[in-house]
């Protein structure tokens, strides 16, 4: 349960749902995981931010010139232990030739999608609870039950690091996300089709819904559009977001 009722500031009501709603999901089985190791992935994501050698390849020319061993909490296979510390340390710098190594290495494609998922929704919320001047919440206890273990059909491998659906593609299970305006980022998730409508639930309401995207003279939120999306340009920019 994720309540904003100690902060300095105003939390919309329809956000700290969104937010709940997360945190609910975190600590059920996904589509690929069960709720035990999703949390794991959720703790991990957390102590990334403390590893000496994520700080060492950032500070890098190139992370790839600097080996050892990330400083972690010995509950993940390490080659998911690589996968979420460099995403949260250093993404503006991973390339489809590490990806593909760690693919092979010890990682179903689904599961990475997933744990790729958890990583940026823990980030998400994490980000926000920090810029509130709040304690980060208390991750939620593991809940049995199985994994769905349901991959689309309709994914493919196409230009993009991992398989995913396009629009004119997808089948009546998808259909509910796979419609309006068609982008990549949209499709990025799709091979784990809950993980891509829960992280655009999220998004929807900590950034803007879908049908407000092109509206770029109404005010949607308490700032205007400009504002808005100065913020994400320089953000993003701090960030080295080359989408």
């Amino acid at each position: 349960m994720i309540s904003y009722e100690e902060s300095p500031y105003g939390v919309r009501d329809d956000l700290a749902q969104a937010h709940g709603r997360v945190w609910d999901r975190i600590g059920k089985a996904g589509t690929w995981l069960d709720g035990a190791m999703r949390v794991r992935i959720a703790a991990e994501t957390r102590h990334a931010g403390s590893c000496t050698l994520c700080a060492s390849q950032k500070a890098a020319l190139s992370p790839f010139a600097i080996d050892g061993t990330h400083d972690h909490l010995g509950e993940l296979p390490e080659i998911w232990v690589e996968i979420i510390h460099r995403m949260v340390s250093d993404p503006g710098r991973l390339t489809r030739s590490w990806s593909e190594k760690m693919r092979v290495s010890g990682i179903e494609d689904t599961e990475y999608v997933e744990l790729v998922s958890i990583v940026a929704h823990i980030t998400a919320i994490d980000v926000f609870a920090r810029g509130l001047g709040l304690p980060l919440q208390r991750l939620p206890e593991p809940m049995p039950g199985e994994p769905s273990r349901y991959r689309p059909a309709e994914a493919r491998q196409g230009e993009a690091w991992l398989p995913n659906i396009a629009w004119d593609e997808a089948g009546p299970k998808e259909k509910d996300f796979c419609h309006g305006r068609e982008s990549n980022i949209r499709r990025a998730l799709t091979l784990v089709p809950d993980e891509a409508r829960s992280f655009f639930d999220l998004g929807s309401h900590q950034y803007l819904p879908g049908d407000a995207m092109r509206e770029f003279s109404k005010k949607i939120r308490a700032i205007t559009r400009a504002q808005i999306e100065l913020l994400a340009g320089r953000v993003s920019a701090i960030n080295q977001c080359t989408y």
